[in-house]
Order: C-alpha cells, then sequence, then structure tokens
C-alpha cells in the first residue's frame, strides 16, 4: 500500500484511519514523505505507517520510490486525500483472483464533498473524460492515482521507463503510457474511493493540470503514435511525428 504525500496530515490522518478500518488488513503502509513538514510524518508514523523519504520533488519520484520500496505482491495506490470503503482492498484481492492474468486494476473517484448533483456532473466531467479522453487516445483503460492497484512483477518490469526524475508529469498517465497496450487493465466500478475537490476547485488548478497533461503526452509521444485517434491528440497538442514539438500554424 503506497500514499505518495506532501504536506497534507489532515487529509491523510483520513486515509490512514480508513485504511486501519479496511476488512482485508493491508500488508503494509508506506507512506512516502516528499518533502512534507514534520506534522504530517508524525501523522503517518502515529498511525503505524512506515515513512519512506524521497528527497526528489514531484508526484512522479515520489509514486516510483513506493512501488520500489513495497514488498507485496500487488501494489495498491491511493493519494493522500483518497478515503477508501472497507471493502476496497478485498474488492482488489478479489478482482485479481477472479482473473490471475490481469496486470493492473483501477476505479472511480467521488467527490464525496459535493451535492449528490453536482457529483454526478463533476465526476462525469473529470473522470469521465479522463478514462473515455485515455481511453480511446491510448487504446487502454487509464490508471487513476487515486484509486488502482498493480502487480508487483509488473512495476519491475517498466519501472527503469517511468519518468520518475521529471516533476511535471502525471505520474499515473505516464505509467499507463509505459505499461503499454499488451498489458492488461480492468477498470473495476466497484473499486470506487472518496476524493476532495482540490483538482477541480479553482480555474488555475485546472490550467496547471492540464498543462501537465500536455507535458506527459509529450514525453510519451512514442505511445501515443499507436493509434489513429493518439496521433491526432498528439497533434493537437503540437506533438510532431517523432515526438518532436512542432509549431501551431498561424490563421490571418
Amino acid at each position: 500500500m503506497v500514499v505518495p504525500v506532501r504536506d497534507d496530515a489532515p487529509y491523510l490522518g483520513l486515509c490512514l484511519e480508513a485504511l486501519a478500518r479496511q476488512d482485508v488488513p493491508p500488508h503494509e503502509v508506506l507512506v512516502i514523505d516528499n518533502g512534507t513538514s514534520r506534522e504530517t510524518a508524525l501523522v503517518a508514523r502515529a498511525a503505524g505507517a512506515t515513512v519512506v523519504p524521497e528527497a526528489m520533488p514531484g508526484m512522479a519520484a515520489a509514486a516510483a520510490r513506493g512501488y520500489d520500496a513495497a514488498t507485496g505482491d500487488l501494489i495498491a495506490r491511493l493519494d493522500a486525500d483518497s478515503l477508501p470503503p472497507m471493502d476496497w482492498l478485498r474488492e482488489i484481492r478479489g478482482a485479481f483472483a477472479v482473473d490471475p492474468a490481469l496486470d493492473a486494476v483501477t476505479g472511480r473517484g467521488v467527490f464525496a464533498d459535493l451535492s449528490p448533483a453536482r457529483r454526478l456532473v463533476a465526476s462525469a466531467g473529470y473522470h469521465g473524460v479522463y478514462y473515455g479522453f485515455f481511453g480511446i487516445a491510448l487504446g487502454q483503460v487509464p490508471l487513476h492515482g487515486s484509486n488502482f492497484a498493480m502487480k508487483r512483477a509488473v512495476w519491475e518490469e517498466v519501472r527503469g521507463d517511468v519518468h520518475r526524475t521529471d516533476p511535471g508529469v502525471h505520474d499515473d498517465l505516464d505509467l499507463t503510457m509505459r505499461l503499454g497496450r499488451t498489458r492488461r487493465v480492468r477498470f473495476e466500478p466497484r473499486l470506487a474511493v472518496a476524493v476532495s475537490t482540490r483538482a477541480i476547485s479553482s480555474i488555475p488548478r485546472l490550467g496547471a493540470a492540464l498543462g501537465r497533461t500536455g507535458h506527459t503526452m509529450r514525453m510519451n509521444a512514442d505511445r501515443l503514435r499507436e493509434t489513429r485517434a493518439g496521433r491526432l491528440v498528439g497533434t493537437g497538442f503540437g506533438i510532431g511525428p517523432l515526438g518532436r514539438l512542432v509549431p501551431k500554424r498561424l490563421h490571418p
């Protein structure tokens, strides 16, 4: 169980409480300290988690450090503001037990701090677009960093390919693209966790997220070229046929 974190003590405390209530206990809980405050590390240790330091800034570095340190056959991942239900780990284990050839499984994030009507709209607009857009562009199910699990053997195969030293990438999308279309990744609707609305709370946050998305796709231009839809998406983000940035055509 890997939880990358940076200065998120209140959220982290709730996340670790939810993990402690799992009806199938986690093999281990690794909190990856990516330059957090002393309070955040204290919260992690008080909850019985193992704190693993990662000095290199960025979620990509922190997540990769956590996957490297994990010792179980399955590596589950949550963000610090994720709140899994009691059966979350049981559902994950069940998915791999039913389908032994499965390489990774991912699920929904539910904006629990919104009213039901606004939650439906926000989830459809954010997670719906994420899964639909990248599912078509990549020809595979994209991993959602707030809610997924993969076999440790799969991580060991791709750990040298991810852009762990680049703080500008979306680590979950980058990992998705390095997994490739040959690996079996499944979206499981029952695998849902509550998440905060921080990512969509303001225009600047959304703009920053879109910028990281474009950067991640440029770093993985080779993967985009594998599908026709991906090549079209890459063109829209200014990615040339060999992965180079191309100037936008100016119109009078």
